[in-house]
């Protein structure tokens, strides 16, 4: 715990055995109270490496359901759990572990609800291995992002997010796509509910075990993300509703 603040790790797993142990090991369980693995019908062992490591919560999908749906469990889960700082990291060790600590005693002093690490602040992201293509397109969506829904975030695109726990039960995440498309959906919930978003740098690994989507997968992203920009941007204005901005019941 920080400041009596309970501490959930969340690691939205598929096809992690090969990065989930070195990952976990990384964890700061000084201050980590609790570590959630939600996987998402992984075709390796990713479930037996996850319970011989000695992860204790551990929720399996009967079907597959996406990025955004294995999201979804892993806050339910933590909320369950009686989280009050809830920090997503991808089980594949892109993103550091070692910067649990900075993120959730952000959120514990009170300072910002929510904490994001940044590939973009730096030159973490190229120096880490980012294909240039994907960096030219990060660049020019967040561009785009912060024009249309009026914030100045360094980039929109990072896994590596942490949320109090009154973030979580005011957004309406449940009603989000179950695709990629999630985090930029709860990201416009976050701004629109009055919350605002910290970041710090972050450094990160692009190798052959790290999860990445191609790209016509990474097109069907970006067509996604500039849908919600502009939802977010006409429903600022008053002329679109949206059930996404919905307050949790």
């Amino acid at each position: 715990m920080i400041k009596n603040k309970k501490v959930v790790v969340v690691l939205p797993a598929y096809n992690a055995a090969l990065t989930l142990e070195k990952t976990y090991n990384e964890i700061p369980f000084d201050i980590v109270d609790e570590v959630v693995l939600v996987d998402d019908v992984s075709k390796d062992n990713t479930i037996e490496v996850a319970k011989r490591i000695g992860i204790k919560h551990i929720v399996q999908h009967q079907k597959n359901r996406g990025y955004g749906g294995n999201q979804k469990s892993c806050y339910d889960k933590a909320l369950e759990l009686g989280g009050d700082i809830v920090i997503m990291l991808h089980p594949d060790y892109q993103y550091t572990p070692l910067l649990i600590q900075s993120m959730a005693h952000i959120i514990a002093n009170d300072l910002y609800p929510a904490v994001f690490g940044s590939r973009i602040l730096g030159k973490g992201a190229l120096k880490g291995g980012m294909p240039l293509y994907k960096y030219f397109f990060n660049r020019c969506l967040t561009l785009t992002q912060n024009i249309l829904i009026n914030q100045k975030l360094s980039e929109y695109h990072t896994g590596y997010r942490a949320f109090s726990r009154e973030i979580l039960e005011t957004v309406n995440y449940e009603a989000n796509d179950d695709d990629f498309v999630f985090d930029n959906e709860m990201i416009s919930q976050v701004f629109m509910a009055g919350f605002e978003i910290a970041e710090i740098t972050c450094p990160t690994k692009y190798f052959e075990e790290a999860s990445s989507i191609n790209f016509s997968r990474s097109m069907k992203y970006g067509l996604g993300v500039l849908r919600v920009s502009f939802t977010h941007f006409f429903y600022k204005l008053g002329l679109n509703k949206s059930k996404i901005y919905d307050k949790r019941k």
